[in-house]
């Protein structure tokens, strides 16, 4: 085989690797799966700006991912009898769970660079019945708003002034589910969807928080995320922090804060700011 012929393929693997292009195209929308699809709300955001993922370090063989927390350990008694107080807890306070906001930072870890990114903004949440309508506002060098509203997932990209619009269609059921986890979230809900352990209390910025682990029974989801962790106060039903983690050793992180719950929230806040004429994009 010539050189060029070996240049071009080794180019070419790359390509379709993704490390010439952000991780943003790992939740891309044409085909993607159901869980990437309800993912898109949260992790969209999560997305590092252009140019994160392209340091030479990717050419590097990523090794074994590390271990699950939490492996081999044995449940104690007590421990299940705080897990399912937990759980009745919020299948108590989410009857009551009409709204949440506050302020957000996502971090992003990707293990083939050894690297993370950081973005921060704004986050509101409505449920009415068993509608779902989440809104985020993101700041910094890439600034976007990600509303999801009425089944439909609408991203702003100031950057390049753009609207990408999707409908879930058939999924909106899953994806109001996903969106739900952590803000009024049944304890029933999880259990329904998850393995769900409980490692014990952590305080977060002060309020005392149950730890849980959830593992994805759906094997389509756990090839997307294979394990999901929830800082949750019981007590209002609400997250303060979030984080998921891939196969391949990567995670995301989400550390909420200023968290209010059921203040009132306006039409206003799921709708786009736009600027100028946009274009819009329909995958």
């Amino acid at each position: 085989m010539s050189m060029k012929r070996k240049s071009f393929l080794s180019k070419s693997r790359l390509s379709k690797s993704g490390f010439s292009k952000p991780r943003l195209s790992k939740f891309a929308y044409g085909k993607s799966t159901l869980t990437r699809l309800a993912l898109a709300i949260l992790c969209v955001a999560l997305a590092p700006a252009p140019g994160f993922a392209k340091n030479k370090k990717a050419q590097k063989a990523a090794e074994a991912a590390p271990a699950k927390a939490g492996e081999g350990k044995t449940p104690s008694s007590k421990g299940e009898s705080d897990l399912n107080a937990v759980l009745a807890k919020m299948n108590q306070t989410a009857a009551s769970f009409k709204t949440a906001q506050g302020d957000f930072e996502f971090e992003t870890y990707q293990k083939i660079v050894d690297e993370k990114d950081h973005q921060q903004g704004r986050i509101y949440f409505r449920r009415s019945g068993k509608s779902v309508d989440a809104a985020f506002n993101i700041v910094g060098r890439a600034p976007k708003q990600v509303v999801y509203k009425d089944g439909k997932i609408r991203i702003y990209d100031q950057g390049i002034n753009q609207i990408t619009e999707k409908e879930v269609g058939k999924n909106q059921a899953d994806v109001d589910a996903f969106l739900s986890l952590g803000f009024g979230a049944r304890g029933d809900d999880l259990l329904r969807d998850y393995d769900v352990s409980m490692t014990g209390w952590e305080t977060v910025d002060g309020v005392k928080t149950a730890k849980l682990e959830l593992i994805p029974k759906n094997e389509k989801w756990r090839q997307t995320y294979n394990k999901i962790v929830l800082w949750i106060d019981p007590e209002q039903d609400v997250l303060l922090r979030q984080q998921f983690f891939e196969p391949a050793g990567d995670y995301r992180l989400a550390h909420y804060t200023n968290m209010k719950r059921n203040g009132n929230l306006s039409d206003d806040v799921f709708r786009l700011k736009t600027i100028g004429h946009p274009t819009t994009v329909r995958p």
